[in-house]
């Protein structure tokens, strides 16, 4: 099974010149934590819930000034759209994260797959 066949494709972005209020809006109107940081079209990070706390919040930073871009986590795994599901979980399990950035092969973020969508589609 390809990703594609499994991924969720209605990704909320957000770009890196946001601010950290309108990360978090993004986060509550979508009811999700993590969010892919882009800047133009090219993925440069993530940005999550917890990323907002310590990293913004907790060292002081205006949520209503602070760009997204002074927060992220620049080290983004990503898998390809065409990739095999079971390599992806492979991945996953390897880099110990939830959520994987599905990007098709011009780096454009066309989705994401969590532990979930992998569990449901009996992916190992």
């Amino acid at each position: 099974m390809k990703l594609r066949e499994l991924m969720s494709k209605n990704v909320r972005i957000v770009r890196s010149d946001a601010t950290l209020q309108e990360a978090a809006r993004t986060m509550k109107d979508a009811d999700i934590g993590p969010l892919p940081v882009l800047e133009g079209h090219r993925l440069i990070g993530m940005v999550t819930d917890r990323d907002l706390a310590v990293r913004g919040v907790a060292e002081g930073l205006d949520p209503k000034t602070t760009k997204v871009g002074r927060v992220i986590t620049p080290d983004v795994v990503y898998g390809f759209e065409d990739q095999e599901a079971e390599e992806a979980a492979a991945l996953m399990a390897q880099k110990q994260i939830r959520r994987l950035v599905v990007l098709d092969h011009e780096q454009r973020v066309v989705g994401m797959v969590s532990l979930g969508d992998l569990a449901t589609h009996g992916v190992r």
